[in-house]
């Protein structure tokens, strides 16, 4: 209620009407209706070209039975391998994201340290990942870092030998089991990747906040953590958060690569349902659309996340 309250102007000192909001939805203007019939004659056009010219025939259903499928033994509808990609990419996604974001925001806080060493290695690890091509990054680091990671770590034993409550458990975070050892690898290899981008997001917004933000803290007695806790990561935070969420969704994307590692996500099982059934265009529009669902949400709840976020009177 207080936000609706007008508000003294900082300079008369006169109170100031809070700015009218819109509520009402936009109209459906002539040039809308033009661009729509001009996106709708296009993939008329597409559809008739791949038909006519290339003298393709469609095959839906052939490839909706990948989607799902009946099991037997068991009597009830069970993903099917496009589904099941599908499932693996919403896995790495998240925790991606997860592990992204804390790689990145710790690999920040030590890109803007005051200390050499910590500075530098830092800026070694951004600039080893984003000089490098993708492709070539995730087979370097599935040989020479994830590879010998899950060695060290005896992932192999640890799934060998765990409970039937521990499987459950890692069948719903990360996949089946017996390919708990290829999802930790690509999981690493995608993690390590964008967390160099969130690296330089995060120092970018760090080195946003004004200087006597800095000696205003420092003027209280804060400590450095205490200084980037309580006053400069809450500020950079509402800057960083655009170009965060396009980030993340580029991850999400991205995650596609780890497929030549041979991780079965969303476009390792429409490769082989595409070679398999021969519906080329079926089983890459269907992928697209799979990946539609999982971005255009994330990009909403970002969109609603950054308005929460900004002061009224910056709206």
């Amino acid at each position: 209620m207080s936000d609706a309250l007008p508000r003294p102007d900082p300079v008369s000192g006169f109170q100031r009407a809070p700015a009218a909001v819109s509520t009402s939805w936009p109209r459906f203007s002539p040039l809308d209706a033009l661009i729509f019939m001009a996106v709708a004659g296009f993939a008329a056009f597409i559809a008739y070209r791949v038909e006519a010219v290339l003298n393709y025939h469609w095959h839906w259903a052939r490839v909706a039975s990948y989607l799902v499928r009946w099991d037997d033994q068991r009597g009830v509808w069970v993903a099917n391998l496009l589904v099941q990609g599908f499932l693996t990419t919403l896995r790495l996604a998240f925790w991606g994201i997860f592990w992204a974001a804390l790689i990145g925001f710790v690999m920040g806080i030590l890109r803007t340290s005051r200390l050499l060493l910590p500075r530098l290695a830092a800026l070694v690890y951004v600039a080893l990942v984003r000089n490098t091509p993708p492709l070539v990054f995730i087979f370097i680091f599935y040989f020479f870092v994830s590879g010998p990671i899950v060695v060290l770590l005896r992932l192999d034993d640890f799934v060998a030998n765990a409970s039937p409550a521990l499987s459950m458990l890692i069948n719903a975070l990360c996949g089946d089991p017996k390919l708990f050892v290829n999802f930790i690898t690509g999981l690493i290899c995608l993690a390590l990747f964008e967390g160099a981008y969130v690296t330089e997001i995060v120092r970018a917004g760090i080195a946003s906040i004004e200087k006597g933000q800095w000696e205003a803290g420092r003027s209280l007695g804060l400590s450095h953590v205490q200084l980037l806790r309580l006053v400069v990561m809450p500020q950079a935070f509402r800057r960083i958060l655009p170009p965060l969420a396009g980030q993340f969704i580029s991850l999400i994307k991205t995650s596609s690569i780890v497929s030549l590692i041979s991780i079965q996500e969303l476009t390792f099982s429409a490769g082989e349902v595409a070679v398999t059934t021969g519906g080329v265009f079926e089983v890459w529009l269907i992928a697209a659309g799979m990946y539609l669902a999982i971005c255009y949400p994330c990009s909403l709840i970002f969109t609603r996340l950054e308005r929460r976020l900004t002061p009224i009177g910056d709206r």
